[in-house]
């Protein structure tokens, strides 16, 4: 798990570094730390988190185990399997 403030100093490095490890393959789900939800990086709910809670996962089986759920609304085969078991 990578926290999004720790990529840079400024929105600019950040958003740079961050689009060298997704250019990489090293991150492919992106997550809110508070809330305890993954989903993909073209979800409309995790565009307006506060970067703060942002983190990223190399898979979803990082985010699994890092106890994170997937997203009700990018990921909604997952979300409902997730719900079916809890």
């Amino acid at each position: 798990m990578i926290r999004h403030q720790v990529l840079g100093n400024t929105p600019f490095s950040r958003g740079r570094a961050l689009k060298l490890l997704i250019d990489a393959g090293k991150v492919t789900y992106a997550g809110n730390r508070k809330l305890k939800i993954y989903g993909t990086f073209n979800c409309s709910s995790g565009k307006r988190m506060k970067a703060d809670n942002r983190v990223f996962f190399t898979n979803e089986q990082e985010a699994i185990s890092c106890g994170y759920r997937p997203c009700g609304h990018c990921m909604r085969k997952a979300y409902q399997k997730w719900k079916a078991l809890n």
